[in-house]
């Protein structure tokens, strides 16, 4: 197979335009004439938030999110939470500065503190009344601003970091009331902000994913701000912004709600972003989004609803992850999806995801909105989401999520034919996960890989030849899909690929009162292995059944397996975090059928 060719033919799946807008980027930012190296400016000094009035009120009974103790010192704006190793040399001009230093690890541990969590805890703390809070506040900004000169240092190298900023600082302004008649610092804070993002504008849209959401959504939130404020040239990055979100959100979300990244979490910083402009928008009563927009966003709350499990909030480990979360105002663990569902719905669909009151209600309350709504219809057994290649079966307490491909925008892993499998608020059979963007290689290679998922493995090698860091060649094409159903022996879906190599896989999956998930395999030339990530637990194999006591895998083979063994894999819920976990491996050597029944007490 040629690589000439692979490339070639991924070249056009990412499309011209697309190529062309990064190419012109980078030599842009390569030869000067990009306006992102141009800009510059003096960091702004002076109070940037007034003590909160009397008159505002918390709502009642909710938690406020960890916020810095009082006297606690800024940390260093330079140095990773990870490894923490200090980027060098901060003061360069930030196109100076790499990508990927091997010495400092993962950037995105430097860029953590400078994301401003901490901007909209500490605001909550203030509105709450605590009186120590908005000093810190504006003891915290001060130093950020002296250690982050205008385009110097790493904190400003990231167009969509430096949008997440001007998102929480929007936010607290919300929190507090502040909005109108802002603090002069704070709006220059917003307007250097603006002037970075601008420029790299068609570098996040070539990335058809969330860069492009949320880098508009930032010029249309803080284009207004400065526009309300009596700054002239906000009305024109504002109107920028609009227009870019709506186009967005019209390309990147599929009409039954998918997303271009076919990631459970990216999905949420997506639809966050669009939920906080729409918050914005009907506090500053400014003119609607379009229909289009507003249908785009109503399906992309129910497709993220349809993910999540209601008993605590966690959904399936699919896709990539980087660890963000944009409206941290529940106080709640982050993989807690149920306050973003129950904001998105409420905002979009004018119902409540969850009828009942929780920890969920939580942003909407903090962010004015209306609690009072009828309770959306409850979700269907069977759902397919074909834009993006997932299914939904549910059952019971059980849950199986099927993701097949169906790629429009590049893939980031190689997941064909996964299933997840929930029992209520226990994943028994789980993703990997994503662990980290710059690591050792070999973490690289296996988290994005097959081999992190639940699926088969023909020969050793990834369902798609890797490209790069977060590039697959070759995609895959679904060759038949048979819709889920409901039929007398319970909810089926049935999906299945060719790849490049001839190796094929059929999958199909019956839920009923157990999971029984059928696989054929053919066209491989030494080996196919079939994987189930398993929960956490003390599972033990007697022939061809896996059982902790509680759960039971059946397995029947068509033809006689080389082995059938529980082997030690690696999982990542939390980005940057790994643990081990159990993975049955069953391999063939020859065509066959593999029949995977799952069990368990009802």
């Amino acid at each position: 197979m040629s690589g000439l060719g692979v490339k070639c033919r991924t070249a056009l799946a990412l499309g011209p335009t697309s190529l062309a807008r990064v190419g012109w980027y980078r030599a842009g930012i390569r030869l000067g004439f990009n306006g992102a190296r141009r800009a510059s400016g003096v960091a702004p000094t002076g109070r940037m938030f007034r003590p909160p009035s009397g008159d505002l009120t918390v709502p009642a009974g909710w938690v406020l999110a960890q916020a810095p103790s009082k006297g606690a010192s800024p940390p260093p704006w330079h140095r990773s939470v990870y490894s923490g190793a200090a980027v060098r040399s901060p003061e360069r001009c930030w196109w100076q500065i790499p990508d990927f230093d091997p010495a400092v690890g993962d950037i995105k541990g430097v860029w953590a503190a400078s994301r401003f969590d901490w901007v909209v805890a500490l605001a909550q703390h203030a509105r709450a009344g605590e009186p120590d809070a908005i000093e810190t506040l504006e003891r915290w900004l001060a130093d950020w601003c002296a250690s982050n000169p205008p385009g110097k240092g790493p904190n400003w190298k990231c167009g969509q970091e430096t949008s997440i900023r001007v998102m929480h600082l929007a936010t607290a302004a919300l929190l507090l009331d502040q909005v109108e008649q802002s603090e002069k610092a704070l709006l220059d804070l917003v307007e250097l902000h603006l002037a970075r993002i601008a420029p790299t504008m068609s570098y996040a849209i070539a990335q058809n994913n969330n860069h492009g959401t949320s880098e508009a959504a930032a010029l249309f939130i803080g284009g207004s701000w400065l526009a309300r404020n009596g700054h002239a040239q906000g009305q024109r990055w504002a109107r920028t912004g609009r227009r870019w979100l709506e186009n967005r959100a019209d390309r990147l979300i599929g009409p039954d709600g998918s997303f271009s990244q076919y990631s459970v979490n990216y999905h949420r910083v997506m639809l966050d972003t669009l939920s906080l402009a729409e918050v914005w928008r009907r506090a500053l009563r400014l003119a609607g989004f379009s229909s289009r927009f507003l249908a785009k966003a109503s399906a992309a709350a129910l497709w993220l609803r349809s993910m999540v499990r209601v008993d605590n909030g966690d959904a399936p480990n699919i896709g990539a992850n980087d660890g963000a979360l944009l409206i941290p105002l529940a106080g709640t663990d982050y993989r807690d999806f149920r306050p973003s569902v129950q904001l998105a719905t409420m905002l979009f669909s004018g119902t409540r995801a969850y009828a009942r009151s929780g920890s969920w209600d939580a942003p909407l309350a903090w962010l004015g909105c209306d609690l009072q709504a009828a309770a959306a219809a409850p979700l269907a057994p069977v759902a397919r989401f074909d834009d993006g290649g997932f299914a939904v079966l549910r059952r019971n307490e059980a849950m199986a999520v099927i993701r097949y491909p169906r790629f429009r925008f590049r893939p980031s892993q190689a997941d064909a034919l996964h299933v997840d499998f929930w029992l209520g608020s226990q994943n028994l059979l789980r993703d990997a996960g994503t662990f980290s963007y710059n690591t050792e290689d070999r973490w690289l290679r296996y988290f994005p890989g097959t081999e992190s998922h639940n699926t088969v493995q023909f020969d050793g090698r990834d369902q798609m030849p890797r490209l790069g860091r977060f590039l697959f060649g070759d995609w895959l094409e679904t060759a038949m899909v048979v819709p889920a159903a409901e039929t007398p022996e319970g909810l089926v879906f049935e999906a299945a690929y060719r790849d490049r190599q001839g190796a094929s896989h059929r999958r199909r999956v019956l839920l009923g009162d157990s999971l029984r998930v059928s696989d054929e395999v053919a066209g491989f030339s030494n080996k196919a292995v079939l994987r189930w990530r398993l929960a956490p637990g003390a599972w033990r194999l007697e022939g061809e059944l896996v059982t902790d006591g509680t759960h039971a895998l059946r397995i029947i083979c068509s033809e006689a397996p080389v082995r059938i063994e529980i082997i030690e894999g690696w999982e990542s819920r939390y980005y940057m975090e790994k643990s081990t976990v159990p993975v049955l491996e069953v391999e063939l050597d020859r065509a066959a059928v593999i029949t995977t029944e799952v069990s368990w007490q009802q």
